[in-house]
């Protein structure tokens, strides 16, 4: 099979995203009953106060949403990384169940095909071989599970993973930091670009750490602090 390409998109996202957070932080902040306190988010823009909350730092408002993402396209070498996200729930494609027998789509690094047409060939040519000993082991053991560990991390997944807006602004300012890995950073920045698309004043600020301050970092930096936060806006300048 060819290499393949990342692909994400928002299955499902909890409705009304802003507006939940709203209820929650203005039930600590706010007295009067519930149903003064959901008029008055129906009747008004949430969206200062929602940016208020932010650079309050109070966080714990944002558990009570949640979006879901269908990802296929990445590698295992991804998976390995997304999976240390501990908050987080995942459902990914079985080598166990999933028979490869008809090949198996695989991610090209970036640092492969700058080396060349040359370099992908021999590449693909290394897929090639991988494949062949695979589909061996298939038929000498007669299953799936063992003959899948002679697949290279390059092998493409499939998956569904679930985070809420807390966790996902954790996972944006660690993956889509510069220092960050090629792929799982590309993901990242899909994922937020979807993230800002539906719900922006709980996103708007999200991203790597230098966006709202010094470079976390420390002598690890990558020295493009300014670049950063001109390509953020560059992309919120876009929106409107």
């Amino acid at each position: 099979m060819p290499q393949v390409n990342q692909r994400v998109e928002l299955f499902r996202v909890t409705p009304d995203s802003e507006a939940v957070v709203a209820m929650a932080a203005k039930l600590c902040y706010a007295g009067g009953d519930l149903d003064s306190l959901q008029t008055k988010i129906a009747q008004n823009d949430q969206s200062a106060f929602l940016r208020k909350v932010r650079e309050m730092g109070h966080e714990s408002v944002l558990e009570h949403v949640s979006f879901t993402f269908l990802i296929e396209g990445v590698s295992r070498a991804l998976l390995a990384q997304l999976t240390r996200h501990r908050i987080a729930s995942f459902s990914v494609q079985s080598q166990r169940y999933v028979s490869y027998a008809k090949g198996f789509g695989y991610v090209v690094p970036p640092a492969v095909q700058a080396l060349g047409t040359q370099a992908v060939a021999e590449f693909e040519a290394q897929m090639a071989q991988m494949q062949a000993w695979y589909e061996g082991w298939q038929q000498r053991l007669g299953a799936n599970e063992d003959a899948r560990f002679v697949l290279p991390n390059a092998c493409e997944t499939r998956l569904l993973v679930t985070m809420n807006a807390r966790e996902l602004r954790h996972f944006f300012a660690l993956r889509m930091c510069e220092r960050a890995q090629w792929e799982i950073r590309a993901l990242a920045g899909r994922m937020f670009a979807l993230c800002y698309g539906h719900a922006p004043e709980l996103f708007e600020d999200a991203g790597a750490g230098c966006l709202r301050g010094a470079c976390p970092e420390g002598d690890k930096t990558c020295g493009k602090a300014a670049q950063v936060r001109a390509e953020r806006k560059a992309f919120l300048d876009a929106q409107k």
